[in-house]
Parts: structure tokens; C-alpha cells; sequence
């Protein structure tokens, strides 16, 4: 659009959780203003919760958007709600266009900004959402909040959506206002090009093989039967509606399609209860009797480092400080273990996965531990404690995923890998004995549990 003088208007598109170009509705709304001018401002306050691997991840996905548009894209420096008002007036722009934020964080974080904007005589547009639905938008017939996934999914599926528009895009030319990117000489990212090509090439490459399989091959983390798409939906480097466009009528597909939608689900039940970032959902489940101290405070560092005893819990934590991902089955696996066999709050470990984790989200993560630890969004707690040694002999029966992550016990035969220490004095030495006895921990965790619930 042009002004009354023929100059030509300027939108910026301020880039949060929207790392792509296409079906991009934050993009697309500034352009229908007229030239866009692509921002990234550094915000100390969320990037002091991610590891230094997030920020690598997420920071080449940045340069790889801006090599697509030409290095148009600026960094400015927070704190967050000055620089969006301060830029804007540098290149002479009255609205800000973004993929709206629903995490507790970044509502205040916008909700601030939309209101240095408004006094500046400026608008921020919330015009797309990270989500397929937004979060808040699926309730029941009396308008309430929708508490469990099952008849919070069949709602969901009724809700229309639809993608942007890809109307061309003009951005404008303020290189010489950047103040430089964050990119920084010998990272080792997990992830050399998370780019919207690797994603298509990605789930170009594993949907035609593994889908079919995807329902049952998704639980077992020695083959590659998941997408491994979270980092780049977390960022949105890929929406989860050009996925969902993606998937045939197959049975893998329905379950693919049940799996974004959870991750919409716990969006909403934390949109719906901001405090349980890091407090019970269940609020019952605040009198439950959890170890703190000196020597909890030394179970927790012995789980951190992978050396507890048990190859399917200790695979999983070194898979995920090595590559920044942990396998869904393994993520509760872990989780169990830390929050019934070892008695710790599950709060610990949702800190220590989002300190580690590419896909790190506040809303997934938290109800991800909560389910597992029982104070969320499942009615029924008490008899979903993970047994590891069946888990792992389920779910890994060759030992192939222990052996990749674990090469102290990789010589051991199909049965003793998932148990060495039951070969007595041939147990590995250099592995660990397990630092508690299950049997033993998980009648304890039942008795804790039973005692809150009363049953």
C-alpha cells in the first residue's frame, strides 16, 4: 500500500515462534501494509531458560530465514517492549504483525508491548498462532475449558482452520540499523540447516516409509519411527497445519495427527492455568510427600549425568545431552523414574529438559512431567509407574538403542543389557549398580500417592 505522497508504507514483522515464510500469516498481514521489515529482538529474559544447544538451534534457523530473504532480517538488542517502540520509529512503521504467544511469559511480555506501542500511537496485529486452533478457542457447550485430551481431541477436529494466503512479499532495505546476528564462530549445532527446506526434506524422506508403522514403530527409540520435527515446530520453522495437509487417511496419519494435537491440548491447559508452569494442576497433589536435601540434591546429579544404574533411563539422559532430543517413549520412562523411583519433584526434571531440549516448550514440557508424575491432566495416577527394565525389554528388545548410548554394557548379550547387574560379578565394572531397587521404590511411590488420594 502507498501513502497519499506515492512513498510506500512499512509493517514490521516481528519474529518470535514463526522461523519460515510459507503459511505465514504474521508475514503475510504485514505485507498487505506494504514493505515488511523482518525484526529479531534479542530478549535476555527468554533465552536465559534455554541451553546454550536451543539457542544454537534457533539461531541458525534465523540465519538460514534471513538467507532466504536477501539478509533482510535485523537483530535488534532488548530490553524487549523499547526496542519493538524504538524501531518502529526509525523506519517509520505503525503496526507490528506477530504469531501471537500463549505461554504465561510471553502474553506479559506482549501485552507490554502492545501497550508502549498504543501510547507511541502504534498497533501491534496478532494475526496467526503457532497452534492449528489457538489455544483457548476449543471449551464445552457451557463455554468452560475442556480438561481431558480425549473429548478436548473430538472438539478439536470440528474447529476449521486455514492457511495464509502466499501473496508476494516486498521486504525493505534497513540492514544498516542490525546490529548484528547472534551466530558465533565453532558452534557445533545438533542440527547443521534447520531450515523449511530440511523439513520437507525430512518428512518428505520418513512419511512414505515410516507412517504406515508410525501407530506402533513410534515407541521404540532404536529406529527412526518419529518425525523428529518438534525442534522446528517449536520454532516454527514448519506450522502444524502444513503438516497436518500433508497426511493421507492412513492409520499412522490419525495417530500423527492425535500427536499434534496433544501438543495443543497442554497449550491450552496452560493457557487456561498459567501457574501450573511449575505448580500442580491437581492441587490435591501438593501434599505429596517428596525427598528434598543434601542427598536428594545427589540422586538428582547422579540422574543429570546418565549413571543410574538403569540403561534405559541412563540412554535416554545422554541421548539428550549429546543431541538435544530425548525419545517420546524414553521422555516418560525418564520421568517416571525420576518422580517415583527416586522421589524428586517433577518440577526438577521439567527444569533440567528444558535447560537441554531443541524443542523445549514450556507448555508440552510441564504437562508432559505432570501426566507422568501424576498431578495433571490424567485422572488416574497411581498405577502408571514404569517399570524400566520392562519398558526397555518391550520397547528395545536388541538392546539397540542402550547399545548406542551406552558402550560400557553395548558387549552384552539381548537379555542382561537391559538388567547388568544381574550377571553378578560379569556385570560391566564400568557401568554403574542401579542406585535404588525398583520393587522396592515403586511400592513406596505407591504408598505416597494412596495416601494423598485416599484410595
Amino acid at each position: 500500500m502507498t501513502t497519499a505522497d506515492g512513498t510506500q508504507n512499512t509493517a514490521i514483522w516481528w519474529i518470535r515462534r514463526d522461523i519460515r515464510l510459507a503459511d505465514n500469516k504474521a508475514l503475510q498481514s504485514a505485507a498487505a501494509v506494504g514493505k515488511v521489515v523482518p525484526l529479531f529482538v534479542y530478549d535476555d529474559t527468554l533465552l536465559a531458560t534455554a541451553g546454550e544447544g536451543r539457542q544454537q538451534f534457533m539461531f541458525r534457523a534465523l540465519n538460514a530465514l534471513d538467507n532466504s530473504m536477501d539478509r533482510a532480517l535485523i537483530y535488534r538488542d532488548g530490553p524487549v517492549a523499547d526496542a519493538v517502540v524504538e524501531f518502529c520509529r526509525l523506519v517509520g512503521a505503525n503496526t507490528v504483525h506477530i504469531t501471537e504467544d500463549f505461554a504465561p511469559y510471553g502474553r506479559r511480555r506482549d501485552a507490554a508491548v502492545e501497550k508502549a506501542l498504543a501510547a507511541d500511537g502504534r498497533r501491534l496485529v496478532r494475526a496467526d498462532t503457532p497452534y492449528v486452533i489457538a489455544p483457548g478457542t476449543v471449551r464445552k457447550d457451557d463455554g468452560t475449558p475442556v480438561k481431558v485430551f480425549t473429548p478436548f481431541y473430538k472438539r478439536w477436529l470440528t474447529h476449521q482452520w486455514s492457511s495464509a494466503p502466499e501473496n508476494s512479499v516486498e521486504f525493505a532495505d534497513f540492514r544498516d540499523l542490525c546490529v548484528g546476528s547472534r551466530m558465533q564462530e565453532g558452534w557445533t549445532s545438533h542440527s547443521a540447516n534447520p531450515s523449511e527446506d530440511a523439513v520437507w526434506e525430512r518428512f518428505d524422506e520418513w512419511a512414505p516409509r515410516a507412517m504406515g508403522d508410525y501407530k506402533d514403530a513410534r515407541n521404540n527409540p532404536a529406529v527412526d519411527g518419529t518425525s523428529m520435527l518438534s525442534p522446528y515446530l517449536k520454532f516454527g520453522i514448519v506450522h502444524p497445519r502444513q503438516l497436518l495437509q500433508r497426511l493421507d487417511g492412513s492409520a499412522g496419519s490419525d495417530v500423527f495427527r492425535s500427536e499434534i494435537a496433544w501438543r495443543e491440548f497442554y497449550a491450552d491447559v496452560l493457557f487456561h492455568q498459567p501457574d501450573t508452569t511449575w505448580k500442580n494442576l491437581q492441587p490435591k497433589m501438593d501434599a505429596l510427600p517428596i525427598d528434598s536435601g543434601p542427598q536428594a540434591e545427589a540422586r538428582f546429579a547422579t540422574f543429570c549425568a546418565g549413571k543410574t544404574g538403569f540403561p534405559i533411563v541412563d540412554a535416554g539422559v545422554r541421548q539428550l545431552l549429546s543431541s538435544g532430543w530425548m525419545h517420546n517413549r524414553v521422555r516418560m520412562i525418564v520421568a517416571s523414574f525420576l518422580v517415583k523411583d527416586l522421589h524428586l519433584p517433577w518440577q526438577w526434571g521439567a527444569k533440567f529438559f528444558m535447560e537441554h531440549l531443541l524443542d523445549g516448550d514450556v507448555a508440552s514440557n510441564t504437562h508432559g512431567w505432570q501426566w507422568t508424575a501424576g498431578t495433571g491432566t490424567d485422572a488416574s495416577p497411581f498405577f502408571r509407574v514404569f517399570n524400566p527394565m520392562g519398558q526397555s525389554e518391550k520397547f528395545d528388545p536388541d538392546g539397540e538403542y542402550l547399545r548406542r548410548w551406552i558402550p560400557e554394557i553395548a558387549h552384552l548379550d539381548n537379555k542382561s543389557i537391559h538388567a547388568p547387574w544381574t550377571l553378578g560379578l560379569l556385570a560391566p565394572a564400568e557401568y554403574p549398580e542401579p542406585m535404588v531397587d525398583h520393587a522396592v521404590e515403586r511400592e513406596e511411590a505407591l504408598s505416597r500417592y494412596k495416601a494423598v488420594s485416599g484410595k
